[in-house]
């Protein structure tokens, strides 16, 4: 990845877990990844280790913290730096009921001093660079001015990037599938953004899903966070990996499910469940022929755990789709565009 441009994976509540990351390491070796949302309260007062948990191989990680609390999201922060995470992200995105009862997440955005105490706060206790992940604004709340002053108090908290879902959220009357999907886009919002803090490192979320689309925002944001998208078809990432980095070069599928075999022989040894990595699968296969088949393949070791290695054999031998021209590389005239916009 070019230092100029970065990819990363959205962290996804029941998504994101430690599986999933060591899955798309394999997938992706330089794409920063993200831990599900964990809120201060659950590292202060639950199990920390295990929420803390993630292989070494995951690096570039980043944690993302849930919390409205200062001095909690300060301890919070030196948990995380003490286990190993390269980033603390603030969520001031998340629209959930059960979040918003927590007073963070989305509706942290009515209070732009508050964030700015706890980005402080955050930087106060560690060393590790702190970042914001943000919606364009809230309910009616959604005005440019909303936005830019929110960037403008976390810039004098010392915040060291920023990262926008380029949609707003309402806290009433839309569930988070359909915060994700109703709110209109509005990229322009995020590129004035990025035009009015020059100096800031600002990547931008929400609605991308194909290579064209990732490579069109060169120039105009630092990055580009994908969520859903990397989940249902993890070889995107990998995909635009090799054309970001200039390597042309992504992981053989084979590779990959060699690894990611090991991985859970090794974790079903220390009593993980295998549906807790096999559900991560599915995404591998979704434009491929056979998909159906091989899901429902998937669902009967998910219930008795016998033949993983077999199925995932089987799975490598697969052809691909149409939609990719060979093995998991991006279509030649995706390769094309890259090297006559350079």
């Amino acid at each position: 990845m070019t230092e100029s441009f970065s990819l990363s994976v959205a962290p996804m509540m029941e998504r994101t877990d430690r599986h999933f990351r060591y899955l798309m390491r394999l997938v992706s070796p330089r794409a920063r990844l993200y831990t599900e949302m964990i809120t201060s309260a659950a590292l202060l007062h639950g199990d920390a280790r295990r929420f803390l948990e993630f292989d070494a191989s995951e690096h570039p990680v980043a944690i993302q913290l849930g919390g409205c609390e200062p001095r909690a999201l300060a301890v919070a922060a030196r948990l995380a730096a003490d286990a190993g995470y390269d980033e603390v992200n603030l969520n001031v995105g998340c629209p959930s009921g059960r979040v918003q009862a927590g007073d963070f997440g989305a509706k942290l955005m009515l209070e732009p001093g508050r964030v700015a105490d706890c980005v402080a706060a955050m930087r106060a206790a560690t060393n590790l660079p702190v970042t914001v992940k943000t919606r364009l604004g809230v309910d009616e709340h959604d005005d440019y001015e909303v936005l830019r002053g929110l960037t403008e108090r976390v810039v004098g908290a010392g915040v060291a990037g920023l990262i926008v879902h380029a949609r707003k959220a309402w806290l009433k009357g839309l569930s988070p599938k359909q915060n994700r999907e109703i709110p209109p886009l509005d990229y322009a919002r995020v590129y004035r953004l990025k035009n009015d803090f020059a100096d800031l490192p600002i990547a931008i979320n929400g609605g991308f899903t194909t290579e064209q689309q990732v490579l069109a925002q060169r120039g105009k944001v630092d990055g580009v966070m994908l969520g859903r998208s990397a989940y249902h078809d993890p070889l995107l990432i990998g995909r635009l990996d090799g054309l970001l980095s200039g390597t042309d070069s992504p992981a053989p599928i084979e590779a990959i499910l060699a690894g990611y075999s090991a991985y859970i022989h090794r974790e079903r040894d220390r009593g993980t469940p295998l549906t807790s990595m096999s559900r991560h699968l599915v995404g591998l296969i979704a434009h491929r022929p056979g998909a159906r088949r091989w899901r429902q393949r998937l669902a009967q070791l998910r219930s008795d755990g016998s033949g993983v290695d077999d199925l995932l054999d089987e799975l490598a031998g697969m052809p691909m789709g149409s939609r990719y021209n060979a093995g998991i590389m991006a279509p030649a005239a995706v390769r094309q565009s890259i090297r006559v916009s350079e």
